[in-house]
């Protein structure tokens, strides 16, 4: 029997990363046996602009390659994360006519598409419009509508658009490295289908995923996507502050960052010192550890402020009984989840992708794989609720013959 496959292409700022699933074929466990993972260094973009198509190109191939080369197999087509503060979310109603005694799919199906009949500019394009909840008759918190008496259809759905140069500039690298995009997904919500439970999402949660350029924070409750931001700091910012702080070059920063920061400069030993790039060439110099730590936390309080106040202003603080769940690369710095909690006055944890995931899902355990690996998630539950959007190991390497009969000719 052919396997199903599932690719997630998560194209960021600094790194690319790849996941390639196979669906499990068991109704009692839902979910994706990890195959192969693949990472390599982002070029052609600065920020969330693209800046070279070509080097974007090669990232891309590059991480799929390695994916590919670990699984054993190759697939031709990928769901790819978008994201960046281009990128708006809001809920939008939509009202039909029951057409008969009760709530029939057809019935369903129109007031979807009257909820997304909202006019866009020329430059911005609909990514998702994922229904929220269902009113019939005014009666609230229906989830499936079919089947039920009434003369009013109510439903709420999650627009989320983004610029239309942005999801053309991704297609266009993956197209170009030899796959094609089944689906872009919001990065936000993709790192939330990895990392957060159904249970969080039903008391309330807010996944806070902390990436290069960009905060991605994205609140649930009873079930539903409450708000997704996309704020315009991350962990480029720490670096930033640190090469100012340290006097240092960017490299050296970013070394220093990643070895030796702490969010919580409590925690340091103010004895601990490490050696640093001095102002001369081939000069070292003696940087105390707890230096780096006050640098680090003060930027990562003023960032979760910020967060903190855009739920706040959202009005879904109050609404989290399950906390905070932090992931991307820079929740992996030691002492950020003690500095949220001091932040945040609720209950923090570091997210990782776990739930769902076999085979080498060690491979993913770690916050910088979130969103790819729920890249690969949301595309299992696509093909669960359709039937289509996977690869077979079949399709996949005649995809990949015709790509080499091309580019030989």
């Amino acid at each position: 029997m052919r396997a199903n496959l599932i690719a997630g292409l998560d194209i960021g700022t600094t790194h690319t990363c790849a996941v390639i699933g196979e669906i499990l074929d068991d109704p009692r466990r839902p979910g994706l046996t990890v195959l192969g993972v693949g990472q390599a260094q982002t070029g052609g973009l600065r920020g969330d602009m693209v800046t070279n198509i070509d080097e974007m190109t090669e990232s891309v191939r590059n991480a799929m390659n390695e994916a590919e080369l670990m699984a054993g197999t190759t697939v031709d087509r990928v769901y790819a994360g978008i994201g960046g503060d281009h990128v708006r979310a809001s809920s939008s109603m939509g009202v039909v006519a029951i057409s008969e005694e009760e709530v029939t799919r057809d019935d369903v199906e129109r007031v979807h598409i009257v909820a997304r009949a909202v006019a866009l500019p020329p430059d911005r394009e609909m990514v998702h419009a994922i229904p929220q909840e269902y009113r019939v008759d005014h009666q609230r918190g229906i989830k499936d509508p079919l089947g039920m008496s009434g003369v009013r259809l109510e439903s709420e759905v999650f627009l989320v658009t983004c610029q239309v140069t942005a999801s053309t500039n991704i297609t266009k690298a993956v197209n170009k490295a030899g796959y094609r995009v089944q689906e872009l997904v919001l990065e936000p919500l993709a790192g939330a289908r990895a990392v957060l439970t159904e249970d969080e999402r039903e008391v309330g949660v807010a996944m806070v995923e902390i990436g290069a350029h960009t905060t991605n924070v994205a609140a649930f409750y009873e079930g539903k996507i409450q708000q997704v931001s996309i704020l315009p700091f991350g962990g480029a910012t720490l670096t930033a502050d640190l090469v100012r702080g340290l006097a240092v070059p960017y490299k050296e920063a970013q070394i220093a960052k990643e070895r030796h920061a702490h969010a919580f400069a409590q925690m340091v030993d103010p004895r601990e010192t490490v050696d640093l790039p001095g102002p001369s060439p081939g000069q070292m110099r003696s940087v105390a550890c707890e230096l780096i730590a006050h640098i680090v936390e003060q930027r990562l309080d003023e960032m979760f402020g910020i967060v903190q106040s855009e739920l706040q202003d959202q009005g879904v603080l109050d609404k989290l009984g399950a906390g905070i769940v932090l992931s991307g690369g820079s929740a992996a710095i030691p002492g950020v989840v003690e500095l949220a909690q001091q932040i945040f006055a609720s209950p923090v944890r570091l997210g990782v992708p776990s739930e769902g995931l076999g085979g080498l899902a060690d491979r993913v355990r770690r916050p910088r794989f979130a969103v790819g690996a729920g890249l690969a998630l949301w595309g299992a539950d696509r093909f669960a609720e359709t039937g289509r959007g996977a690869s077979t190991k079949a399709s996949g390497i005649v995809t990949k013959l015709g790509i080499w009969l091309k580019e030989f000719f």
